[in-house]
């Protein structure tokens, strides 16, 4: 009778304990769902720049969804506008329409009621480039097309996984839904009310309205480190809001996705089609339809609060 070496033993052996770990794991829905919203892999950035000063410049997925979305504003917007503008009619139509009323709505219904008549041609500008920004990107977000290329690349285009197109496909789209990005929006809110207060009441005048006067003295060493510390809440808030209601959708689409893999390593391919035409693929559609409007209010909510808190160092004495 044949008898195998111990050499191919071993190696049969091995190859039989890989396959029963791979059958044992299955499905991954966190590694799944995690690859989807992170950011694309810092060890394996789209374009490697060196450090400067310890800090890592590369771009990444999200990176480059920011060039996309100013990209697509900039240029949209300058070419709606240009071509209005060489239009002989006064009534605007088609896109330009909807615009007017979008800047309509930030300046009348957000920026003129917190800061005033006097400031709103001042800081409707910046308030309305946060807006449209915020928007495209969530929205932007909500649109598979990586997704699409994914499938593609896998059924047809077999591009290399070390190349730029490879690399694209992974991570996710919506870079709101990135702390890094919400971040640096809300510290160009934090600066923007102390250019506010500045503009408006001069520098030093700025920092002592934070305090009411004519208080007794004690109650100061209670409010000034409240004062200090509300100045870095606000922008902090903004941060956690934007970015944990844009992640926090898209897991949840993931998730119960998710199922019909899971089913499927444990009743077979047929049980898991019925668990995704019943369960699944209905209730993803409809928070997909609630993340529609989940982009929307989020953007108004960052804008609103961004006015309210200019509003507040424009009128310190209300």
């Amino acid at each position: 009778m044949f008898q195998p070496s111990p050499e191919a033993a071993q190696v049969h052996a091995e190859a039989g304990h890989a396959a029963a770990e791979g059958a044992a794991e299955g499905f991954n829905a966190g590694t799944v769902i995690i690859e989807h919203v992170s950011n694309s892999s810092l060890e394996h950035p789209l374009i490697h720049l060196p450090k400067v000063l310890g800090i890592d410049f590369s771009v990444t997925k999200h990176v480059f969804m920011l060039w996309l979305v100013a990209a697509i504003l900039f240029f949209g917007i300058t070419w709606v506008v240009r071509r209005y503008i060489r239009q002989e009619r006064l009534i605007p139509r088609g896109f330009m329409g909807v615009l007017e009323i979008g800047v309509e709505f930030i300046r009348d219904s957000i920026v003129l009621p917190n800061v005033g008549q006097k400031w709103v041609k001042t800081w409707t500008p910046l308030l309305l480039t946060l807006f449209l920004f915020i928007l495209g990107a969530n929205l932007i977000g909500l649109i598979p097309i990586f997704d699409v290329l994914a499938l593609l690349n896998h059924t047809v285009i077999h591009a290399p996984e070390d190349s730029f197109f490879a690399q694209m496909l992974h991570g996710g789209v919506t870079a709101t839904g990135n702390f890094n990005v919400t971040a640096a929006l809300a510290t160009v809110t934090f600066f923007t009310i102390i250019v506010a207060g500045s503009r408006a009441h001069g520098f030093v005048k700025h920092w002592t309205n934070m305090i009411p006067s004519g208080m007794p003295w004690p109650l100061y060493i209670l409010l000034i480190p409240i004062e200090v510390m509300g100045m870095f809440i606000r922008p902090f808030a903004l941060t956690m809001r934007l970015a944990a209601n844009m992640t926090g959708g898209h897991i949840a689409i993931l998730a119960i996705l998710s199922f019909v893999f899971i089913f499927n390593d444990m009743i077979g391919s047929l049980g898991a089609t019925g668990i995704g035409l019943v369960f699944s693929v209905p209730l993803a559609v409809g928070i997909s339809g609630l993340e529609v409007i989940v982009v929307l209010v989020q953007a108004y909510v960052f804008t609103l609060l961004t006015a309210v808190f200019v509003g507040m160092a424009i009128h310190a004495h209300h």
